[in-house]
């Protein structure tokens, strides 16, 4: 009876069955978080991990992927390794593919497929058996590479041996360490050309395109393209760990929001939209009124910072909403997990990117959060004006 109560969260998750049939875990897969978490125990197969301070001291059987401030794995993984956070140094090795997204990635061991690695620092310091793509604003290369080679950066340091071509695009230097051997041809896009000394061994050549510090053509289209990937990968990242984090602090909260959509009549589901609707329209009207005169400064002042915090929880939890309304019609669970937020983040992150019609969803799903949210602080301001829904 509450389905048939509530026709738009059922019909939004049911649409979204593909994509959670994609994400739901493997039985064997191991789900570990916690502000700061050492995985001291083997998992056989798949493992995700969260945490501000994470570190993998035990194999994982599977897939590895992980979400934090601070990364270390310092055990080997037999299958692919995912990684984002802020610092991240792999100290064993990867026997699939690494990719990895933080401000600083260190990678210590072998990689035995390809290697993507992005950040404002990259440092690699053992040969990918695969291919190698790097993006960073510093890019070095310690120990060469066996397969072809992509970086993009301000300043690219090569050393050892690659047996495929390397290619670069630069915008600052590209330096050959004493000794470097590069068996394919050298391609590369810089301001200057490259500090390769006599030692270097280049066995298919180079070839040099001058840019004064912006590529041209192909290249900086290539650069643009590059750059927005790594804008969207941000914005989807930090949107992931906030609605995980919200969702797992506050469950109750979560919880709360979710309970008014499952089981409200699409009359007060509504009313709800309606009300977060003139919240977020009308509150800039009147907050550009009250700063025309002196007193009413300050509380335009204030009002303006509960109106930015009403804003960013709304969007978040528009996120959390998805993910606890795909656990309750699912998997029949009204409990709130800190996944749940970041699964529904995710899905509500990747119906976004859609045409008018992702935009359509994000703002009806952030109206209805921003007037439950409202409704919610009201009456814990005032229990004693409850009322019923």
């Amino acid at each position: 009876m509450r389905s048939r109560r509530f026709i738009f969260p059922i019909a939004l998750a049911s649409s979204l069955f593909p994509l959670l049939a994609v994400a739901a875990p493997a039985p064997a897969s191991a789900f570990l978080s916690a502000q700061s978490l050492v995985s001291a125990s083997s998992t056989p197969g798949n493992a995700y991990t969260a945490g501000a301070n994470v570190t993998v001291t035990a194999p994982t059987g599977g897939d590895l992927s992980i979400i934090g401030g601070t990364i270390t794995l310092a055990a080997p993984v037999s299958g692919d390794a995912l990684l984002l956070g802020g610092s991240i140094s792999t100290r064993a090795p990867i026997f699939g593919d690494l990719r990895a997204l933080g401000g600083s990635v260190r990678v210590d061991e072998a990689v035995g497929g390809d290697l993507v690695a992005i950040g404002f620092s990259v440092h690699d310091a053992t040969p990918a058996k695969g291919s190698t793509f790097i993006t960073a604003v510093d890019a070095a290369m310690t120990d060469g590479a066996e397969g072809p080679v992509i970086i993009y950066g301000n300043n690219v340091a090569l050393a050892g041996h690659f047996t495929g071509d390397v290619n670069i695009v630069s915008s600052g230097s590209v330096t050959l360490a004493p000794g470097t051997i590069i068996d394919g041809r050298l391609t590369y896009t810089a301001p200057e050309k490259a500090h390769i000394p006599a030692s270097a061994v280049l066995g298919g050549g180079s070839t040099y395109t001058n840019a004064s510090y912006l590529p041209a053509g192909g290249a900086s289209h290539a650069l643009a393209v590059a750059s927005l990937g790594i804008f969207l990968l941000a914005r989807i990242l930090g949107a992931l760990i906030l609605a995980g984090l919200l969702a797992g602090l506050f469950p109750e909260l979560a919880e709360a929001v979710a309970a008014r959509a499952w089981s409200s009549s699409g009359r007060t589901v509504l009313l709800t939209m309606l009300l977060g609707f003139a919240a977020i329209v009308a509150t800039p009207i009147l907050l550009i009124l009250l700063a025309l005169t002196f007193v009413g400064l300050g509380i335009a002042l204030l009002l303006g910072i509960g109106y930015a915090l009403l804003v960013v929880l709304a969007g978040v939890y528009a996120g959390i909403l998805v993910g606890s309304l795909i656990a309750r019609r699912f998997e029949q669970r009204e409990r709130a997990r800190w996944r749940d937020g970041a699964l529904g983040m995710l899905v509500l992150s990747l119906i976004a990117l859609l045409p008018y019609l992702g935009m359509l969803v994000f703002v009806l799903l952030m109206t209805f959060s921003a007037g439950t949210l409202l409704l919610l602080f009201f009456r814990s301001a005032f229990p004693h004006e409850d009322s019923e829904s």
